[in-house]
């Protein structure tokens, strides 16, 4: 029975990963747990899962969580009364928690990244459902995972599309992700996208898109945030540098390409040219089933892939103009270094600015663009956990302030 730690276990890949548990109870126990403010939720997760430990974001809020939980009635208390931890140190606590052997990684942003660092150095192995890991801070993931010995399992459905492909050749091998090498034999590597809210628009008609139309996805229902990048293709350019840092390949050699089925979720090129794809319905419980289980695979009732269903798979390039995001992402990866946090954080600033209607759809690669740019005098190439921090920080504030002073270059079509 594998022992987990999940952080940010009322999120979206939190609840999921605990249904899961729940769904192989001889498989997969429960020893810690992450959250921010929704107790409600969280109270009915300790009770099913007695974990060994509990931290909240804020330590304020542990002494309601220890009322709430005394005052159960005696029928409804956990098997065990979980040790309640809280803030930061708690976070970092909880991740690497003794006992846990697998720590899913669900809580989003930046605020994720250090208590995935505490699970790192302390030889976790890690399934990876946060991107900031290692799109803000490679330069000081990589040389942690390589140091600790932690082996880092992809649990989104793309990167996880390409791993699991890796494991029909004979380079299967969970050590190589993450060291910067090259995987021997890939040449090449195609994430699938669907398109997101504008697929089927004109570029020129982007000028008008409202905060409806962009959080308006066509295959399926997700946050705010996410269907804004899918509709930028910021999520897609993010991916494409988490695939660099994962696989080791260079950013000539990894591509998008647009499938608005959303049946094929990535693809590999082998050296012998042959292509390699996982399919299947989009549902994210595959890729953190297969997290947990790796190298197995576990029987599942879900749902198969038909197909006749489906009737058709169709694929066609990205318009570069329609996606400015996409290539401002390529750009800041062969930047490297502090230039994927700034992106980064520049991104999720102006996408929480349009949602707020403070700025225009287009004026999101705009701010990003000019975010970036000053930032290129001062790009660190080998920056510490502080430096990202930081930076990370900066570009918040500096995405902000343009926003706040338009200029005829900036914030005018």
């Amino acid at each position: 029975m594998k022992a987990i730690s999940v952080l940010g276990s009322t999120g979206s890949i939190g609840t999921q990963t605990l249904a899961i548990v729940e769904e192989f109870p001889e498989r997969f126990r429960v020893v810690a747990l992450t959250a921010g403010r929704n107790l409600d939720l969280l109270i009915d997760q300790i009770r099913r899962h007695a974990p060994e430990v509990v931290a909240l974001a804020d330590a304020e809020d542990v002494p309601e969580l220890r009322r709430r939980l005394e005052a159960l009635d005696p029928s409804q208390r956990p098997l065990r009364q979980p040790e309640l931890l809280g803030g930061g140190e708690g976070l970092c606590a909880a991740a690497a928690w003794c006992s846990a052997e697998l720590v899913v990684t669900g809580i989003v942003g930046c605020a994720g990244l250090l208590p995935t660092l505490a699970a790192i150095r302390a030889g976790k192995d890690l399934a990876l459902a946060n991107k900031e890991t290692l799109i803000a801070a490679g330069p000081v993931v990589l040389p942690a995972l390589q140091a600790s010995g932690s082996r880092l399992l992809p649990a989104d459905s793309e990167h996880s599309a390409l791993f699991q492909c890796l494991q029909g050749t004979p380079w299967a091998d969970t050590a190589r992700l993450s060291t910067g090498v090259p995987t021997p034999g890939l040449r090449r590597i195609q994430l699938t996208a669907s398109g997101g809210a504008f697929r089927d628009w004109p570029a020129a008609d982007l000028a008008k898109a409202t905060v409806a139309d962009a959080t308006s996805h066509p295959n399926w229902s997700m946050g705010r945030k996410i269907t804004v990048d899918s509709a930028t293709l910021m999520n897609k350019g993010l991916e494409v540098i988490e695939a660099h840092y994962l696989f080791g390949l260079d950013y000539d050699h990894i591509e998008i390409v647009i499938h608005p089925q959303s049946i094929i979720h990535s693809m590999v090129e082998l050296a012998d040219s042959s292509v390699l794809a996982q399919l299947g319905w989009p549902d994210m419980r595959l890729p953190l089933l297969y997290c947990l289980s790796w190298p197995e695979r576990l029987e599942t009732p879900w749902r198969r892939l038909d197909l006749t269903e489906v009737g058709q798979l169709t694929f066609r390039a990205p318009d570069q103009a329609k996606y400015p995001c996409m290539g401002l992402a390529y750009a800041a990866g062969r930047a490297g270094g502090t230039m994927p946090a700034v992106l980064n954080a520049a991104n999720e600033q102006a996408v929480a600015l349009f949602l707020e209607e403070r700025i225009t759809f287009l004026d999101i690669p705009r701010l990003i663009e000019a975010v970036c740019e000053r930032h290129g005098p001062d790009l660190q190439q080998n920056p510490s956990l502080d430096d990202v921090l930081a930076i990370d920080a900066w570009a918040r504030r500096a995405t902000s302030e343009l926003a706040a002073t338009p200029s005829p270059t900036l914030l005018t079509a």
